[in-house]
């Protein structure tokens, strides 16, 4: 492990840490996600929401630890499971993932924005990408004022949205049904922090207190995406509406219903941008992370602006194969067994589990099960990376059987 960072050098706060896992939070991702939760009606939609956040900031939390006892990135901490060149897989993936995630929420931002104010979508695209733009380039120790002052306007303009959808029509335009049940409600419920899983540790690696500010990210960002999920669902459910722009306008949130969209995408985006630029340099060191993010947010952009991007239900649930597993063996690696590969070349043991993981959760996939298929995959996994590393370590035991895993 690496050392502790020096006293001199000043690392991020417990309140710096939160500021930018509230803006994560505030998000029109969960707004639309919640949307779909509708049909089970509000009172077992909600169960879904709070019983989906736990089980997935619970995750996020000790990925995020990990990275904060040990001063690593997200994805240099997967080297302390895979080795150096078995990192890079999950290296390539986790740019992937993001380069996509910036391009879904630039595109989405754009679209509502659009809904509000038709100035075009590619023009929204345009100032969206540019902010993003701004937020990377005055770095994310120097956006504490900014921050501060935007997530405060978001924040006050959410409450109002809120008033306005529930104490506005008290009859449910939205029937409950059973078009969707309640274990793939909780699944989409934790859906949203397992997309998290692979950055956290991008930010609380350089926090002064690495528990204290990984405890308060899971649970500002838990508490504030619940939150996002249910005015989602209270919209379609009381209003009828999916469309988060047609919502922002019946609840006569023109100006500031745009405002929300604008800020909310772009902190959020910032997020994705900054840490594929930390992924980055964990490929190759010629790359500095600032300029590799503010590529990230030009391609986003570009995309965005030329391909259509409605429908990422099957992009969130590729996430969730490809990560779940992942974090369950770092999980184990770290937490139970307590072993560093990092000197290693490539952990054979732990990418056949994670191949494992992966399949077992496509699997999950058509099972409904109470509590989604995040949380039995990672279960399974757990189980599988602790009895091979204990019967690898048994093996070792005897003389001459030390590398019996190592490339």
């Amino acid at each position: 492990m690496r050392e502790k960072m020096s006293m001199k050098e000043k690392g991020t706060s417990v309140s710096a840490n939160s500021l930018i896992w509230f803006g994560a939070g505030v998000s029109i991702a969960e707004i639309l996600t919640g949307t779909y939760l509708a049909p089970l009606g509000f009172g077992k939609g909600l169960a879904a929401i709070v019983l989906g956040h736990v089980i997935g900031c619970m995750l996020l939390f000790m990925a995020g630890l990990i990275g904060g006892h040990t001063r690593r990135s997200s994805i240099e901490t997967v080297k302390m499971s895979f080795g150096q060149k078995g990192s890079l897989l999950f290296c390539g993936l986790n740019v992937l993932q993001l380069v996509g995630w910036t391009s879904i929420m630039i595109y989405d931002g754009g679209l509502a924005a659009n809904g509000i104010y038709d100035a075009g979508l590619w023009a929204w695209c345009l100032v969206i990408g540019g902010l993003i733009l701004v937020w990377l380039l005055i770095g994310i120790r120097n956006l504490g004022k900014i921050n501060t002052a935007a997530m405060a306007a978001l924040f006050v303009l959410t409450l109002v949205l809120c008033r306005v959808i529930f104490t506005g029509n008290v009859e449910p335009s939205v029937e409950a049904g059973g078009s969707l049940s309640f274990g793939a409600a909780v699944e989409l419920s934790v859906a949203m922090p397992l997309s998290w899983l692979p950055l956290i540790s991008d930010y609380t690696r350089d926090a002064e207190r690495p528990f204290g500010a990984t405890a308060a990210s899971a649970v500002v960002y838990g508490l504030v995406s619940c939150f996002m999920y249910v005015i989602g669902m209270g919209a379609a459910i009381y209003t009828g509406e999916y469309d988060i722009s047609v919502i922002m306008v019946k609840a006569g949130l023109g100006a500031a219903g745009l405002l929300i969209i604008v800020l909310s995408t772009v902190t959020t985006t910032f997020l994705d941008a900054y840490s594929a630029g930390v992924s980055s340099v964990s490929i190759t060191h010629r790359i500095k992370e600032k300029w590799a993010a503010v590529a990230v947010t030009i391609i986003g952009t570009a995309a965005a602006m030329v391909y259509p991007m409605d429908n990422i239900t099957d992009f969130l649930y590729l996430i969730g194969s490809v990560f779940a597993p992942m974090i369950a063996i770092q999980i184990a690696d770290y937490f139970i067994i307590r072993q560093d590969h990092e000197a290693e070349a490539a952990n054979l043991t732990n990418l056949v589990i994670w191949l494992a993981g992966f399949v077992i959760y496509r699997i999950l996939m058509r099972v409904d099960t109470p509590v989604g298929s995040t949380l039995p995959d990672m279960a399974a996994t757990v189980v599988l990376c602790v009895v091979c590393g204990r019967g690898t370590a048994a093996v070792r035991a005897f003389p001459g059987r030390e590398n019996v895993t190592k490339v």
